[in-house]
């Protein structure tokens, strides 16, 4: 096998590791790249006051106002249209190339591998042993979260 010294830990535990990094510094700088999100904090600042009306009126059975969130209604949809498709732009962009590398090079290289990674202690004494799924998923976690944070792409970040 070409990858057999790859597939030995800690080799594997440092190559998923750093493949998890790759693709969440990726997708999370096309994110950065392809959506504005000055328009996207204003669009959902707008649909979160319209919500917040729409609460009040419903509440306090306020007509004028309840009649003033209903003409709103087409738009504020509308918006929450633009704002989903703005998150799911990476996504799309995303989605093949990352079916491939699972496909074409993760899955055959270690699906059959019982751990690519421990972790001490995660469940009671002694080590825990992660497959190849676990360790990609809790690494791709921990740097999509910091690239996140980086890149200023969640949208309390400001």
């Amino acid at each position: 096998m070409a990858f057999e010294s790859l597939t030995v830990i800690p080799n594997s535990t440092f190559l998923i590791l750093f493949v998890s990094l790759a693709i969440s510094f990726a997708t999370s700088l096309s994110n950065r790249l392809l959506t504005n999100r000055e328009q996207l904090r204003a669009w959902n600042k707008e649909v979160s006051q319209w919500r917040a009306d729409t609460l009040k009126a419903t509440r306090s059975g306020d007509k004028k106002l309840m009649a003033k969130v209903k003409k709103q209604e087409r738009h504020m949809m509308q918006l929450q249209s633009k704002i989903m498709w703005q998150s799911t732009k990476t996504t799309f962009l995303w989605f093949v190339p990352l079916l491939l590398i699972w496909y074409l090079f993760l899955g055959p290289v270690f699906g059959p591998i019982e751990a690519v990674a421990y972790l001490p202690g995660l469940f009671g004494s002694g080590v825990t042993p992660l497959p190849l799924f676990w360790w990609y998923m809790l690494s791709s976690f921990l740097f999509g979260t910091i690239f996140q944070r980086v890149f200023g792409l969640s949208l309390g970040a400001d």
